[in-house]
């Protein structure tokens, strides 16, 4: 039986802030962009007690709390900072799996220290990230990764939850599922609307039923609602896609304005891109338009793309595939996928590369 632990800091970009700027601690802070089209990245916990939280419109947020404090984002410090958390999980294991900044798994059933309780490893590290980092992070303790995920959530903030096997399942069962990792708003409504409101519920239906209802994903439902999660800890999870996206303060009119502002949406892929000797077969511009509505027009290509000037002439053109936008666009995004190193790991794991020649939209 493996032992996981899902480690999540607390109100990461936030409590950066909060200790690195004095005066805003104890105050409700939002990390993000304060104008009429700002969204929050981030919210110190003083402003979630007013209903404040990530991805919520700025607009909303404000009038939710009027006293909220708005900080722009440092994504430069709080990559400093995840890679200061990082090295104390290599510490202890090989075995971390990035979810983002934030958070990780960490497989400890064999570890650096021989430890063989990963209960005392998460207390260990929680303590170290403290020392050092000045944050707190919460930690779930199972036997795989769902229920270490749902665990970690449970006593927030600077909270330890372990889910042993013998309690594993009854916990499950009283769980609403809201609070299942991988079932989001929709998937929820859906569910709700099928009489699934608990992990109980959910384990009433069968595999063929869950599949027929939600497609690939409902066989993962019906093995977490069971606690069971198969899957490995990877350490060497393989990037599938590096995009960029902006939200702009006012609405884009003409198909000029919106030609200017792909192309540093270009320049910005194409440099991390370099920076990881990588590149890409398959050219994504997302488009989300004055009335919150959005598509995706998409391209792949024999030959990788690195190049930003390229990149932004294939932008252009699907901006115009397989015709103009016909409303104000309020977000522009360029994304590549199918990317060299994920094409080489297909080549090392099954022996040849994949190739999906298509064009969506």
């Amino acid at each position: 039986m493996r032992k996981i632990i899902h480690i999540d800091m607390d109100a990461f970009f936030a409590s950066v802030e909060q200790r690195d700027f004095p005066e805003l601690r104890g105050k409700p802070v939002a990390v993000g962009g304060s104008g009429p089209r700002g969204v929050v990245a981030a919210a110190s916990y003083e402003a979630r007690q007013y209903g404040v939280h990530s991805a919520m419109p700025s607009s909303i947020a404000k009038r939710k709390c009027p006293h909220l404090i708005f900080v722009k984002t440092r994504f430069e410090i709080y990559e400093t900072v995840s890679r200061q958390i990082r090295n104390i999980f290599l510490s202890y294991t090989d075995l971390v799996e990035p979810l983002s900044l934030d958070e990780a798994y960490l497989d400890v059933t064999e570890n650096k220290f021989n430890l063989a309780s990963a209960t005392q490893i998460a207390k260990e590290i929680k303590a170290r990230i403290q020392e050092e980092t000045q944050l707190t992070a919460s930690a779930g303790v199972s036997f795989n990764k769902f229920l270490a995920k749902v665990a970690s959530a449970l006593q927030k903030p600077n909270g330890l939850t372990v889910i042993p096997p013998e309690k594993a399942e009854a916990l499950v069962e009283s769980l609403p599922i809201e609070k299942f990792y991988g079932i989001g708003q929709v998937t929820a409504a859906k569910m709700h609307g099928l009489g699934i409101r608990t992990g109980y519920d959910l384990k009433q239906h069968s595999k063929e039923e869950l599949i027929r209802n939600f497609g690939k994903s409902g066989e993962y439902y019906y093995y977490i609602a069971r606690a069971q999660d198969d899957r490995q800890v990877e350490p060497n999870r393989i990037r599938k896609s590096v995009g960029a996206e902006r939200t702009y303060a006012e609405d884009l009119e003409t198909i000029a304005e919106m030609d200017e502002k792909l192309k540093p949406l270009a320049e910005e892929v194409a440099e991390y891109l370099t920076e990881k000797n990588n590149a890409g077969r398959t050219v994504t511009v997302k488009i989300k338009y004055a009335d919150f509505t959005q598509t995706t027009r998409s391209k792949t290509f024999l030959s990788h793309i690195q190049s930003g000037e390229q990149l932004w002439q294939i932008s252009k053109e699907l901006l115009r595939t397989p015709f103009e936008p016909q409303l104000p666009v309020r977000l522009l995004g360029v994304s590549v996928s199918n990317l060299l190193s994920e094409e080489a790991e297909n080549h090392q794991r099954y022996g040849f590369q994949l190739k999906f020649p298509f064009q969506r939209s």
